[in-house]
């Protein structure tokens, strides 16, 4: 829950939704639930947003097991780094309608997109843009 995820709350807020979150701690200050992993936070989550660093502790934080948890209805929104998800897992997973669908803009092999992305229905690509809007910040 850092800048990016604060402005992502906000904007969510605006339409109603409900919010939890995950970090290396709680924060005292961020009214919402938290989840003290990103396993428990899909299981109760309909859509993910995946906003975080990209560090060794982070690198396929988005594993087979936390995309199973979210469900076959759930959404995983990346806008973070592409090796946040186990993109590997992650098409599997799309191809058997594992899970609901998925919005990126950023992939773990930039700039190669799998092909597999571009014959799925539930699957929004994008151009990175989130780092213009973050420079207007």
């Amino acid at each position: 829950m850092g800048k990016i995820g604060s402005e992502v709350v906000k904007r969510l807020e605006a339409f109603g939704c409900i919010i939890s979150y995950n970090s290396r701690r709680k924060k005292s200050a961020i009214p919402f639930p938290y989840y003290p992993n990103v396993y428990e936070l899909a299981v109760n989550s309909d859509v993910l947003v995946v906003c975080c660093a990209l560090t060794e502790e982070t690198h396929h934080i988005i594993n087979k097991d936390v995309m199973t948890a979210l469900g076959k209805e759930g959404v995983i929104i990346n806008v973070g780094r592409g090796a946040l998800i186990d993109e590997k897992e992650m098409v599997k997973l799309l191809v058997c309608g594992e899970i609901g669908g998925v919005g990126l803009d950023v992939f773990e092999n930039e700039p190669h997109v799998p092909k597999e992305l571009f014959q799925l229905d539930k699957v929004l690509l994008s151009p990175i843009l989130a780092i213009a809007y973050s420079e207007m910040l």
